[in-house]
């Protein structure tokens, strides 16, 4: 991956997936009435904090707060930068 960003700390990279669509039913979501994901992979870790090592790792599968993180723009695409205590559960 071409993408040249070290987070520091106990700070993580979130690609957020995209929003859904659809309902299970099938029903279109419109733009305007769709939620923020809250379901991302980890594309990059920072060192974590003396004697508190991450436990997340570059590939997970991530659910986080609806309102975490930070949002970013790099190389034309959104990410998230958040601390890992910002991480709910990994999937």
């Amino acid at each position: 991956m071409g993408l040249n960003i070290k987070p520091l700390a106990d700070r993580v990279l979130v690609e957020p997936k995209e929003a859904e669509t659809k309902t299970a039913s099938g029903i279109i979501i419109p733009d305007n009435a769709k939620e923020k994901p809250q379901k991302g992979t980890v594309i990059a870790i920072g060192n974590g904090k003396k004697d508190e090592p991450l436990t997340v790792k570059v590939g997970d599968t991530v659910l986080y707060g609806k309102y975490g993180g930070t949002e970013l723009k790099l190389e034309g695409k959104d990410y998230l930068m958040m601390r890992e205590s910002d991480i709910l559960a990994i999937i």
